[in-house]
C-alpha cells in the first residue's frame, strides 16, 4: 500500500536529500538540502512523500525508511500571466518529484501529482508549473497526456551543467508545464478523456532510442543533435503563438508533441 502524505520531521526531510541522490545520482553541487525541504513548509511550499507502508520498519503513519517519492514545491507570484485582470496571482512552482526505480511506472508520480492538486486548491491556489526535458518521453506522457498540462515556453540550458546521470552530459533544455488545476482539461484528462478535437499545426517527435544515444558516449552527439534540432522547432512554434496541447506514444515507445492555438483559462 502506498500512503501519499505531507512529509513532517527532519528525517522524513532527509530522506526526501537521500531520494534524489539515488534517483539522478546528483553530487553536492546539484543536491537540494534538508533545510531548503525545510524552508518549502514553513513559506507555504510543499514537501509531499509516497510511502510504502507495507515495507518493514513502516509504522502507521509511514516511517522514513519506507519512502518512496516525494515531490516538492515552493510558492510564487506572477502578475498578468495567469489571468487577464493584470492583478498577481499566486502559483506553486514544484521544482522536484523522485520515485524510486523499483516503483516506476506504477502510478506513484501521479499519485504525488494529485496529492500536491488537492492541497494546492484546498488553499485557492489553482496554478501550479514546472519543467521538464523535452527529451523524456514518459514525463511528457505523465504531464501533458495524464494530467492535462499544456507548455507555451522553453527555457535553453536552463539549470546549466548538472551531475545527473540521466541527463546525459547533454545541456539542461526545459519545457514549462502550465497545470490549471481546476480548469475542464484538466479534469476531463484526469478522468482519462481525450481533450476536444483541435487542429494540430505541428508534431515534435522524441523517438524511443533517445534513451539509448543519451547512455552512450558514441551516440551522444545523434541525442545532442536531436536536442538542438527540437529546440529550435519548439521555439519557433511558440513565437508563432502555438502551445503543446496534445502527446502520444506509438507501439515502439516514440513521443509525438502535438501543438495547436490553446485559449488560456482566465484565473480570476
Amino acid at each position: 500500500m502506498i500512503l501519499i502524505r505531507s512529509c513532517s520531521g527532519h528525517d522524513e526531510l532527509e530522506a526526501c536529500v537521500q531520494l534524489q541522490i539515488e534517483t539522478w545520482g546528483y553530487d553536492e553541487t546539484d543536491v537540494i538540502p534538508r533545510k531548503a525541504f525545510l524552508v518549502s513548509q514553513k513559506i507555504g511550499g510543499q514537501v509531499i512523500g509516497a510511502f510504502d507502508t507495507d515495507l518493514p520498519g513502516a509504522g502507521s503513519n509511514g516511517a522514513p525508511e519506507s519512502m518512496v517519492g516525494f515531490a516538492v514545491s515552493f510558492p510564487g507570484v506572477k502578475t498578468g500571466v495567469h489571468s487577464g485582470n493584470g492583478r498577481p496571482q499566486p502559483y506553486l512552482h514544484s521544482h522536484m518529484l523522485a520515485v524510486l526505480e523499483s516503483y516506476r511506472d506504477r502510478g506513484v508520480g501521479a499519485q504525488l501529482k494529485l496529492e500536491q492538486r488537492r492541497e494546492a486548491l484546498s488553499r485557492g491556489i489553482r496554478v501550479m508549473e514546472w519543467t521538464f526535458d523535452p527529451l523524456e518521453i514518459k514525463n511528457a506522457h505523465l504531464n501533458i497526456y495524464k494530467l492535462g498540462a499544456v507548455v507555451r515556453s522553453y527555457l535553453v540550458n536552463f539549470y546549466g551543467v548538472s551531475s545527473s546521470r540521466l541527463q546525459g552530459g547533454l545541456p539542461t533544455d526545459r519545457l514549462v508545464a502550465e497545470w490549471y488545476l481546476d480548469s475542464d482539461r484538466v479534469k476531463q484528462a484526469l478522468k482519462g478523456k481525450n481533450p476536444p478535437e483541435q487542429q494540430i499545426e505541428e508534431r515534435i517527435e522524441v523517438p524511443a532510442s533517445i534513451y539509448k544515444w543519451k547512455a552512450s558516449s558514441q551516440d551522444r552527439d545523434r541525442a545532442l543533435a536531436l536536442q538542438a534540432e527540437n529546440r529550435r522547432r519548439f521555439q519557433d512554434s511558440f513565437s508563432r503563438g502555438l502551445a503543446v496541447v496534445a502527446f502520444n506514444r506509438d507501439a515502439q515507445g516514440n513521443g509525438v508533441f502535438e501543438l495547436g492555438h490553446w485559449p488560456q483559462p482566465e484565473i480570476t
